[in-house]
Formats: C-alpha cells, sequence, structure tokens
C-alpha cells in the first residue's frame, strides 16, 4: 500500500451515513472516494480563496 494513505476513523451517525451511501452510489463512489472528492473540493476552494497551503 503506498505510504503516502493514511487511515482515519469516522465516528458517524447510522441514518446520516446510510443517507450518505445513498448519496456516493448514485455517485458511482464508494463512501470512501465521495469522502476523498470532498475534501479535495474543500481544499482546493480554501486555496482559492486565501492562499495554497504550505505541507512540509
Amino acid at each position: 500500500m503506498n505510504e503516502n494513505i493514511v487511515k482515519y476513523t469516522l465516528r458517524v451517525d447510522k441514518k446520516l451515513l446510510k443517507k450518505f451511501k445513498y448519496i456516493c452510489e448514485y455517485n458511482c463512489r464508494s463512501i470512501n472516494k465521495q469522502i476523498e472528492k470532498y475534501i479535495t473540493n474543500s481544499v482546493e476552494s480554501f486555496e482559492r480563496k486565501y492562499k495554497e497551503i504550505a505541507i512540509d
């Protein structure tokens, strides 16, 4: 596995997760890929509005 991939545990309400899973299936994505897409969009939006985030 890629050493740059990090595992993260998410705690969420069961009903909310079922609804989110429905959205993921509608978008032909896994739950993980949908969350990754939202995170990517959030970072890109932030960096467009403010500045690029420097990471060591």
